[in-house]
């Protein structure tokens, strides 16, 4: 009997120790988890915004009136305006873009182009080019609205234009993107100026 106690004296410091071990080990597993998870968050997050590739967008702004002559019993008119066309980045990495052209039309018909010279916006960031704008009825054929419009004092007009680039992230992916713009513009004759600017 007192050897039986005396073994049982002997081997219950070794599980006792073997406990504490396994302890430890679920532990740790525990710790390896709760690390694993957070990790695998991090990178879902990451790759939903950081590494998200989204399309660049490119309006007209600031238009401010230089001169602008109109007729409505030919009908006819010229006008010259400066503009500030804005490419806007939001994603986490430089869009390099290529140039480009912006087409302004009047009853879908072009009367007057610039150009968008290739350049680059900085990470969520918007990249500001200034232009003039020179359009004339020249180019239209009789049949159009414009005489109505200019004895009601108005003029609308409407641009579009699209850059191509690539977005680069990380320094290591590049994903092309091409940025459109739709504007529609009104222009009061009698004070020349811009009543109305609506991009999409």
């Amino acid at each position: 009997m007192s050897e039986k106690a005396g073994h049982d004296e002997e081997t219950h410091p070794f599980h006792a120790d073997e406990e504490r071990k396994r302890q430890k080990r679920i532990k740790m597993y525990k710790y390896i988890g709760i690390f694993i998870v957070f990790q695998i968050v991090v990178m879902t997050v990451f790759g939903l915004t950081v590494m998200k590739v989204k399309t660049p967008k490119i309006r007209l702004d600031n238009i401010y009136v230089q001169s602008l002559t109109a007729n409505a019993a030919t009908p006819s008119f010229d006008m010259n305006f400066a503009a500030q066309i804005r490419v806007r980045n939001t994603n986490w990495g430089p869009y390099k873009f290529e140039a480009g052209v912006v087409t302004f039309m009047y009853a879908g018909l072009p009367v007057g182009q610039v150009y968008i010279p290739d350049g680059k916006a900085g990470m969520r960031s918007t990249k500001k080019i200034d232009v003039m704008v020179s359009v004339s009825s020249a180019s239209l054929p009789g049949n159009t609205m414009l005489g109505t419009e200019l004895n009601n004092g108005l003029l609308m007009l409407t641009s579009t234009a699209r850059v191509t680039g690539k977005v680069e992230l990380m320094l290591i992916m590049k994903k092309r993107k091409s940025a459109d713009m739709m504007c529609s513009m009104v222009f009061n004759v009698a004070t020349k100026t811009v009543q109305n600017l609506e991009c999409e």
